[in-house]
């Protein structure tokens, strides 16, 4: 990255911190308290030791100037804890701040962004990406101010004593900075490629977890094993490569301390030899020199932090600045009215340049019917689905919900008039009445089983060991297809929204499960309008309206009948749907 990529990034890490801006400032508290404390022990301790060394004092007569030194000791521990405990309450706010940040702006951006991302990619940046900022907050950021604070606060009791050594110490503490800045540079390079690393590890090893039944059946899972091998010790190699600077920047700290330490006792040891210092003063600013280049060592320990949060800066400030399509101005919470009818007005669309997906398209959803949309593989019938439910917006031509321009409309108001049934319904882990009421959090039992009798659901339920308490597995595995799908109308006919959309939810399904879902997709299209992305015929059949699609434009539209006998696309997707069932070789010819 390069050196001004890199102090943007840090500016963003900076305007972050004000959620933990007093904690920080408490932290920075906390420590100059305890530097203070430290410098009270040093004169003690330097003072005790004189009066042993020079004047024989018996001990018991130096007990006294020792007994303060508990209080203080447990002070400095209590200190320490509580400098510790602060900055991470401020990193713990920031962290999930961020987080829920985060996960909105993915929310609003939609499916159409996350399905253009790697999951595991955007998984390690949720997660260990914004734990990378905890020791940022926690640790380095104040450490940063104390390594300033401190050793002013020292030089202001070593000068008065003892100016040479105080000349020594002021000379000493910038080399130690401008080598750790030289050391880092190389560092910020290698830690951006570190995280490179980790976040395509985890977006590979996420797509193989995935697919590590279609990898078992083709014999190539030890083939991506040496992959996940091969991957995972680049990231190794890529992390060493990190931690041999550390080490590097930690012995040269250490190297430098030692030096100005060492010289500062030399100069005190001559000194003392002449008489030209006192053992008290000479005592107290050695043992405060060794203080002195503390904080510089410390936030030479937690400078790795501030680079690996530059790199997870890269990451989180990439997803949070992508653009939510077409999100400008929809405010407008109209009343759309039941049922619903929707207009498509010469759409256009296109997910790159010269690549449409829409061009021109123009047809209408009849309030309280049901419209299939038909077409082969291409034709923008999924393009259709995501301007529907607000994954996209039109770019030429516009999309009319109630006469109302559903660019100008709220997305969260538009999605309450809208039931979703896809291919593939997912449930989550929970029970199965947590899954039915999942658009309808406070639904009671009774509208939760009178939604499931609707939808064909309500016997199979009961029949499971705990009825509608029984818990789901990731994606429902302990159920059907067809059990999933009822559980998903159910969900439908909870919400009971105006406008329902099915992504031929019926594709998957054995002959007599696929009836009674159409049968039930035939009580829930009563006083709504239901669009049906089709294709087998069942589905088809219930449409009051067909309408065809072709390369981004509707070639026809009309009746099953009409279509049939005119002899276009429709009657020929027909024929080869029919041939395919027949096990006839017409669909290879279509």
């Amino acid at each position: 990255m390069s050196r001004r990529g890199s102090n943007r990034f840090e500016a963003w890490l900076a305007a972050e911190r004000a959620l933990a801006q007093p904690a920080v400032a408490g932290a920075i508290g906390l420590g100059t308290l305890a530097a203070l404390l430290l410098i009270v022990q040093a004169w003690l301790l330097a003072r005790t030791l004189a009066a042993a060394v020079l004047h024989k004092t018996p001990l018991a007569l130096l007990l006294p100037s020792l007994w303060p030194l508990v209080p203080i000791l447990a002070a400095r521990f209590a200190v320490a804890a509580a400098t510790e405990e602060v900055g991470m309450r401020g990193a713990v706010a920031i962290k999930e701040d961020l987080r829920g940040r985060i996960f909105r702006h993915l929310q609003r951006l939609g499916p159409m962004f996350l399905h253009a991302r790697h999951s595991g990619e955007l998984a390690t940046t949720v997660i260990d990406g914004v734990e990378a900022l905890e020791s940022y907050y926690a640790r380095y950021l104040p450490q940063k101010a104390l390594a300033v604070s401190v050793p002013v606060a020292i030089l202001a009791f070593v000068v008065p004593r003892d100016w040479v050594s105080g000349l020594v110490l002021v000379v000493s503490a910038p080399l130690i900075v401008v080598f750790m800045i030289l050391v880092g540079t190389g560092a910020e390079r290698r830690n951006q490629r570190q995280w490179r690393e980790l976040a395509r590890m985890g977006a590979h090893f996420l797509d193989v977890l995935q697919g590590l039944t279609t990898l078992k059946l083709f014999g190539a899972s030890r083939r991506e094993a040496h992959i996940i091998a091969r991957v995972s010790d680049d990231y190794r190699r890529s992390t060493m490569s990190v931690l041999r600077i550390a080490f590097l920047s930690s012995v040269v700290l250490e190297f430098f301390s030692a030096v100005g330490i060492a010289l500062v006792a030399v100069l005190i040891g001559f000194r003392l030899l002449q008489g030209h210092l006192g053992l008290e003063a000479g005592l107290f600013v050695l043992l405060l020199a060794a203080e002195y280049f503390a904080p510089l060592r410390s936030l030479g320990t937690h400078y790795h932090a501030r680079m690996e949060a530059i790199a997870a800066a890269e990451r989180i400030v990439d997803v949070l600045d992508a653009k939510v399509a077409g999100s400008a101005g929809a405010v407008a919470r109209p009343v759309l009215g039941r049922p619903l009818d929707l207009r498509f007005d010469d759409v256009h669309f296109a997910y790159e340049p010269g690549r449409e997906a829409l061009r021109g398209a123009t047809f209408t959803l009849e309030a309280g019917r049901v419209t299939a949309l038909v077409g082969p593989s291409g034709a923008g019938k999924s393009t259709v689905l995501n301007l529907l439910l607000g994954f996209a917006r039109a770019q030429r031509g516009c999309v009319y919900a109630g006469g109302h321009d559903l660019a100008g409309v709220d997305p969260a108001h538009w999605l309450t008039h809208v039931a979703w049934l896809p291919q593939r319904p997912h449930l989550f882990e929970g029970s199965i009445l947590d899954n039915i009421r999942l658009g309808v959090s406070g639904a009671s039992i009774g509208a939760v089983r009178a939604a499931a009798r609707d939808a064909d659901a309500d016997e199979f339920i009961l029949r499971l060991p705990q009825g509608y308490d029984t818990p789901l597995g990731e994606r429902g595995q302990n159920l059907s297809g067809g059990q999933v799908q009822r559980i998903a109308l159910a969900r439908a006919f909870l919400k009971d929204a105006p406008l329902v959309v099915m992504d031929e939810a019926t594709a998957s399904l054995d002959p007599e499960t696929e009836a009674r879902v159409v049968a039930a997709l035939r009580r829930l299209a009563r006083g709504r309008t239901l669009l049906i992305v089709a294709h087998r015929r069942r589905s088809v059949r219930m449409a009051d309206r067909i309408v065809v699609l072709d390369a981004g434009r509707v070639v026809e539209q009309g009746t099953h009948e009409a279509l049939a006998r005119a002899g276009g696309l429709y009657a020929r997707l027909v024929h080869a749907h029919d041939a395919a069932q027949d096990g006839s070789p017409a669909l290879r010819a279509h």
